[in-house]
């Protein structure tokens, strides 16, 4: 009995012995080798000047001066990763999920409705994953402003995510969860969990897109070769890291993106050898940004078409797959997404 608790207690540390509880590589468990994480990017800024501030920490405590002058690192993010045993790491590569705007990493994790999202999705599938928070989210943390970031921060209404991410259509959201309207075709949200997504919810700022780029490009050179799937804001920076390390970035798998490069202002053609899938949901037509945005986005995927780089494109709906919504990775048929994700990267050869 000691030595079978000792070998399960190493299971759910590192993997150990993991083959001898859970039926084997390929079932419904996998054997992890090593979780850990990092802060990339970033830079060291001075400030001086500034008036210093009498603060209670606790209640009950003494008050402590804090002097806001000195030294601070800024703009880095932040990195976590799962690594596989080797029985169980099928992917030739390590998987970085990037999320989008207003959101941090949390995205690719554990959905709202509480069942397991796409990070252990994919490492059931046999990939290393890697979940990141970019510069100004999550555990990367942000900045003082003005000083360092220069504008204050915004922050996405439950009422702008409701319609933006296309759960119902304009005017269809309340503060009364019951007196909410889903499309009426249908969602495959679980609408029940939408007050808890938008817990999820981050500051935001519109002036950092320079720096957020560079972490990106740092993490690209520490971590890959890789594939990154990516969804929404972060498109854009995947595509213009891809396009500055197209022998380090394998593949991209773009979900919804909303945004790319001018085709106009950039040469696509150091992504001819490196494959591309774009995954798009339902109802794009019923609200007015996405119908502004997604031409951009064609663009760039008919400039990658047209100069021999490998691009796949799924439209859920005209595979008759009807009701997503923009958080893919969280709607209710999820796994089937993932799957043809999967798929798609065994037909490409990242897998062995």
């Amino acid at each position: 009995m000691k030595r079978q608790f000792g070998c399960v207690a190493a299971a759910l540390l590192l993997g150990g012995c993991a083959h001898q509880h859970h039926g084997g590589v390929g079932g419904d468990h996998f054997g992890v080798r090593e979780v850990g994480s990092f802060h990339i990017g970033g830079r060291q800024v001075t400030l001086s000047g500034l008036p210093e501030k009498e603060i209670v920490f606790t209640a009950g405590a003494a008050p402590f001066r804090v002097n806001p002058n000195g030294d601070f690192e800024v703009e880095q993010m932040y990195v976590q990763y799962v690594k596989l045993h080797e029985p169980y790491r099928k992917g030739r590569y390590p998987l970085l999920m990037w999320h989008g705007g207003g959101l941090s990493g949390v995205t690719w994790e554990t959905k709202p409705d509480g069942k397991p999202g796409w990070q252990h999705y994919f490492l059931k599938a046999g990939h290393d994953v890697y979940v990141s928070d970019a510069v100004e989210r999550g555990r990367a943390s942000w900045a003082r402003y003005p000083e360092i970031f220069k504008t204050e921060p915004f922050f996405r209404t439950k009422k702008e995510a409701w319609e933006l991410f296309r759960l119902g259509p304009e005017g269809s959201y309340s503060t009364n969860p019951a007196a909410r309207r889903a499309y009426p075709e249908g969602t495959l949200f679980p609408i029940e969990a939408f007050d808890q997504f938008g817990k999820q919810g981050v500051p935001r700022w519109a002036t950092n897109d320079g720096a957020t780029q560079a972490a990106y490009d740092q993490y690209v050179q520490k971590v890959c070769p890789c594939v990154i799937m990516v969804h929404s804001q972060g498109g854009n920076f995947t595509f213009n890291a891809a396009l500055k390390a197209p022998g380090l970035v394998k593949a991209v798998i773009a979900i919804e993106p909303s945004g790319a490069p001018d085709v106009g202002k950039v040469d696509v053609s150091p992504l001819k050898g490196v494959p591309h899938l774009f995954v798009w949901g339902d109802y794009l037509d019923r609200f007015p940004l996405w119908t502004r945005i997604t031409p951009n986005i064609d663009r760039y995927e008919q400039a990658l078409r047209r100069q021999g780089t490998d691009v796949t494109r799924i439209d859920l709906p005209k595979t008759g797959v009807r009701g997503n919504s923009h958080m893919l990775m969280m709607d209710r048929n999820s796994d089937d997404i993932a799957k043809m994700i999967a798929d798609w990267m065994v037909a490409k050869g990242l897998t062995r």
